[in-house]
């Protein structure tokens, strides 16, 4: 079996980031491994310039004005993101995919999980971030600085490529 690929993802995955998986895959037998953070630690600014940067103006006073999500609601949502996420890549690679909810940073457990499994690649599958993507300080661009491994950043349900 080869080296695992530790997968982070934000997002309920879909048909579309199967496909995605399954090219970079290429009918090898890597172990799949899916983390889900449990809190995507956002920042409230970052997030009103990106609700601004497309268009979403309402969405963007909306969220500014709500109150702190609760850790046991993002926890469920994270379960949630998870098991979706699994059945929509199963029979992938080895066959057998496995996950997990990751507690802390995003990319702390990230780069924690690919020392632990000695994965050779990894792979982040966000939503576009307007602000974090072009200040480069998205999750894939920390993580391969951390990494010093191939870091590919995936945009959720596109084939769109980001830039890390």
């Amino acid at each position: 079996m080869s080296e695992p690929i530790v997968i982070l993802t934000e997002e309920p995955l879909g048909a579309d980031d199967r496909l995605n998986i399954e090219r970079l895959v290429d009918g090898g037998d890597a172990r799949l491994l899916v983390l889900v953070p449990a809190n995507t630690e956002r920042h409230l600014l970052v997030d009103f310039l990106e609700h601004l940067s497309l268009l979403e103006i309402s969405k963007a006073f909306r969220e500014l004005i709500s109150h702190a999500p609760d850790p046991a609601d993002e926890r469920a949502q994270a379960t949630e993101t998870l098991a979706t996420s699994l059945a929509a890549l199963e029979g992938l690679g080895a066959g057998v995919v496995e996950g997990e909810v990751v507690d802390g940073g995003a990319v702390s457990g990230l780069v924690a999980k690919v020392r632990e499994t000695g994965a050779s690649q990894a792979v982040v599958i966000t939503r576009p971030h307007a602000v974090a993507d072009t200040f480069h300080t998205d999750w894939a661009n920390k993580a391969q600085d951390q990494l010093g491994i191939p870091v590919l950043h995936l945009y959720a349900g596109s084939g769109f490529i980001g830039d890390s």
